[in-house]
């Protein structure tokens, strides 16, 4: 039996006195299709008896132009499906044999693993139990007037990595003596440029673009007592670990008390009107050896304070 190349629209048939085309016009059209009868017997559908039956029903004059549209499309679907199998077959094989998707893999792990050490620096003697601890060495600015207070010591910081909460001891030295005096305020500016002295640390650091005093940074006012402050602080909303990390960023210790916000004007709500810059010092990971020598000191002036307040 002939087998058919193409599928294509059958010309205009000419007319039978009747108004339908004549048989042998019809059979033409009915048996115009990609495939031949033995290919579609040998795949069982549509069986040849029936498709034997259906060209007889053409040669006799039985076959509607609405019959002809429906076997047409039902051929054209059988040839859809069957190469959509063989595209989904095809596609499987080669995920179970191609060699460089399981490399792709593990680069995309190794990536992944360098990220998050990027994002999470950790580095070794650093950590215990998860703990990671950072450190600044406050140093006065270089461009105070010889008259102002000559602030050193250090703000120590600690983050459980990598959700845990961020604390902070400040052990400063080099306030006056006077216990009268206004606090002073202390906050994370953005930048870790001493070039300049602390004037070239930028402003407070500020990434969520949020009024202050809601800075990640914003610590507040510090009471010193006998030319120190020595104070513990748990809970802060900065953090060492992600996008948002402070490492590597400035501690700024300001000459006046911080208005937090309420100073009715655009630097309250930018800086708290705390004047100028007394010292600063850049924060570095360290090991936790500071940390265990100065929290004790940091606790017991905490309980001092609670028994003169009883």
């Amino acid at each position: 039996m002939k087998t058919l190349e193409t599928f294509s629209r059958p010309s205009v048939l000419s007319r039978s006195p009747a108004g339908d085309p004549s048989p042998a016009q019809r059979y033409p059209a009915l048996t115009q299709a990609r495939i031949s009868l033995h290919q579609l017997s040998a795949r069982g559908w549509p069986h040849c008896t029936w498709w034997e039956q259906r060209r007889g029903a053409a040669t006799e004059g039985s076959c509607s132009d609405r019959e002809r549209l429906g076997i047409a499309r039902m051929l054209l679907l059988l040839a859809l499906l069957t190469g959509l199998a063989l595209s989904a077959s095809g596609v499987a094989a080669e995920e179970e044999t191609d060699p460089s998707r399981e490399t792709l893999q593990e680069i995309q792990k190794k990536v992944n693993d360098l990220w998050q050490n990027l994002l999470y620096p950790v580095v070794a003697g650093n950590e215990t139990d998860g703990m990671t601890y950072a450190t600044c060495e406050m140093k006065p600015s270089s461009k105070i007037d010889a008259d102002k207070p000559q602030v050193t010591g250090q703000v120590l910081f600690r983050q459980h990595y990598s959700q845990g909460r961020l604390e902070a001891i400040f052990h400063l030295d080099g306030f006056p003596l006077d216990d009268a005096q206004s606090g002073r305020a202390i906050h994370i500016h953005e930048l870790g440029d001493l070039s300049n002295g602390c004037d070239s640390t930028g402003g407070h650091y500020n990434p969520f673009s949020v009024n202050h005093p809601r800075h990640p940074g914003d610590f507040g006012n510090f009471s010193p007592r006998d030319g120190k402050i020595r104070k513990y602080k748990p809970n802060l909303f900065a953090t060492l670990f992600g996008p948002y990390s402070i490492l590597g960023r400035s501690v700024v210790i300001h000459e006046q008390e911080d208005d937090m916000g309420k100073g009715n004007n655009k630097a309250s709500l930018e800086n708290g009107n705390a004047g100028k810059r007394l010292a600063c010092c850049v924060i570095g990971v360290c090991n936790g050896n500071l940390w265990e020598e100065k929290q004790f000191e940091a606790a017991d002036k905490k309980k001092r304070w609670l028994r003169t307040r009883l």
